[in-house]
């Protein structure tokens, strides 16, 4: 059993069976709840966001197939927006989603980003929880029934950020 992350594309035949499970999942969860038909979410943005300079699109592979992945595209000069995390159920309970967001904020790092932002929605706890344990911040209240946001933001400054020179190289003589 051998694992390896690829950088690809949305458009990646690998990814196709990863990218219908999430739209079915859009489709059971949310259908139409959000004003748009079901499974919008995933035509809203075109592959070319998730490609770089400003974004990534991963899959972890396991034998040659996906089990699992995730991109992220710019949100604004220092921010990195997680999405399409995702592991084929076949494949849960394995720390894979950890593993891709980890892989993810590293590639974000490395394209000059300091901070990752993403959203999830409130009938997905499981991906509330596990933001929760990455160090995500919620930037809403977690007291409150989530339902009623709808959206639940989340952010994190990624590690190591501050500590890299983002600026033009000084040329002291």
């Amino acid at each position: 059993m051998t694992d390896l992350f690829v950088s690809t594309t949305p458009l990646d035949p690998r990814a196709k069976p990863l990218v219908d499970q999430l739209t079915q999942e859009y489709v059971t969860r949310y259908g139409s709840d959000f004003g748009d038909p079901p499974g919008a979410e995933m035509t809203r943005y075109p592959p070319e966001a998730f490609a770089s300079p400003d974004g990534h699109f991963l899959l972890l592979l396991r034998d040659g197939a996906a089990i699992a992945g995730g991109a992220f595209k710019r949100f604004d000069a220092r921010t990195a927006e997680l999405k399409r995390v995702w592991t084929d159920a076949a494949f849960r309970r394995q720390g894979l989603a950890r593993r891709v967001v980890a892989e993810l904020e590293a590639q974000a790092l490395r394209q000059g980003y300091a901070r990752a932002y993403l959203t999830t929605g409130f009938r997905q706890p499981e991906a509330k929880g596990l933001y929760l344990g990455l160090g995500y911040t919620p930037l809403f209240d977690l007291t409150v029934d989530p339902e009623t946001y709808g959206i639940l933001p989340f952010e994190k400054a990624l590690p190591g950020a501050a500590l890299r020179h983002t600026g033009p190289q000084s040329s002291a003589a």
